[in-house]
């Protein structure tokens, strides 16, 4: 194996135009700005491509593999240059957390989803190298967020891609620098795209125990078909595994799941299609002891969240709190974990569901039960 080679990048990198920065083998990376004014990397690895935010919350702003888009559908057709969480929404991946994540209640002051989201980069850069796998291109830096009398931490993100892969490897690490113990909390905040037909397995067994539905928010005058759908699925959770056509989710279906883990620690989820292809995600279940579903299908927003896994449910930092769930991080030390996401062919997806088939210890006996609608 040849010695990594490392890239660091600078904003005067990015133009208006694209330009090629480095190649190695079947990977090459070009470097662009957006209209927005936001610095942009694609990366094209021989099977597909994505479109990465070095500076601006090491986002996974697109990604395309197998020919097909895996990315949510949503009203942004570009990143946005800010730190508010919904005025830029529509990455494929995004870091949550920091001080707080999730949903801020009623006895919250924190913003949506932490610090981590958009958080600004000082550094980052591009390392060029083969594992065992073979060639990848990873994506890396660190990003230091601090406020006086609360908080100083560091982020130093990783995401690598292999030549000829459809998945990415991604690993987070927050280090506490200051000199009290910092609460923490995170949630990898995965959007894949919904195909009609698709169905949802994961190693999540149908048991209303490990499921629990956030009740949502029901405008009077919601139609029968959204509230039935939500009635439905609160009485059987498993009841929402089949994505049909024309369902509408709107408001958002929120699950916060338990997932069992393999022999060697990682939960699995996937999102299987009529041709046996799937997206996927696998993750350490020790790190992340919740898995947590987002779903949202409407005229502006078309989001699986098929696992977001997380230190916490997303329902804010007092809740955690009052339920024991923030990770006190001591000063110097640090927080990591490591995850996989991405699509997958259908022999791999064979594979992976045959693991997940020996953790739940059935046979994919998902409800096929049809909604209202």
């Amino acid at each position: 194996m040849t010695q990594p080679v490392t890239i660091h990048l600078d904003e005067r990198m990015f133009g208006k135009s694209e330009r090629s920065l480095a190649a190695m083998g079947g990977i090459h990376v070009s470097a662009f700005r957006y209209r927005s004014g936001v610095a942009a990397l694609r990366v094209v690895n021989g099977e597909g491509s994505a479109i990465l935010l070095p500076f601006q919350g090491q986002q996974v702003w697109d990604a395309e593999f197998h020919g097909r888009r895996l990315t949510m559908r949503s009203m942004f057709d570009e990143p946005v240059p800010t730190r508010d969480y919904l005025s830029t929404y529509g990455a494929f991946f995004i870091h949550c957390g920091g001080t707080s994540m999730g949903n801020p209640g009623p006895d919250d002051t924190h913003p949506l989803h932490g610090e981590l989201p958009n958080l600004p980069y000082q550094e980052a850069a591009l390392v060029f190298g083969q594992d065992d796998t073979g060639s990848y291109v990873e994506l890396t830096g660190s990003g230091r967020d601090r406020r006086a009398f609360s908080h100083d931490f560091e982020a130093c993100p990783s995401l690598r891609l292999h030549e000829g892969s459809t998945y990415f490897e991604a690993t987070i690490e927050v280090e506490n620098r200051s000199l009290k113990p910092m609460p923490f909390l995170y949630l990898a905040h995965i959007n894949f795209r919904p195909i009609d037909g698709g169905i949802l397995v994961d190693t999540v067994r149908d048991d209303i125990k490990d499921s629990f539905v956030r009740a949502p928010d029901l405008p009077e005058d919601v139609s029968p078909c959204v509230r039935g759908y939500h009635d439905a699925i609160a009485m059987n959770p498993s009841s929402h595994r089949m994505l049909e056509a024309g369902q509408p989710i709107e408001p958002e279906l929120v699950l916060t799941m338990k997932a069992a883990a393999d022999g060697d620690g990682w939960a699995h989820a996937m999102q299987k299609f009529p041709d046996g292809s799937c997206d996927f995600v696998s993750y350490r279940s020790q790190d992340l002891p919740y898995a947590v579903r987002w779903i949202t299908r409407s005229g502006d927003q078309d989001a699986l969240g098929l696992v977001l896994p997380a230190t916490a449910p997303p329902d804010g930092l007092a809740a955690a709190t009052k339920n024991a769930q923030l990770v006190w991080i001591e000063p110097g030390a640090g927080f990591r974990t490591n995850f996989r996401f991405g699509a997958l062919d259908a022999t791999a997806c064979r594979k992976l569901q045959s693991t997940i088939e020996a953790v739940r210890g059935d046979r994919d006996r998902h409800s096929q039960e049809r909604m209202p609608c």
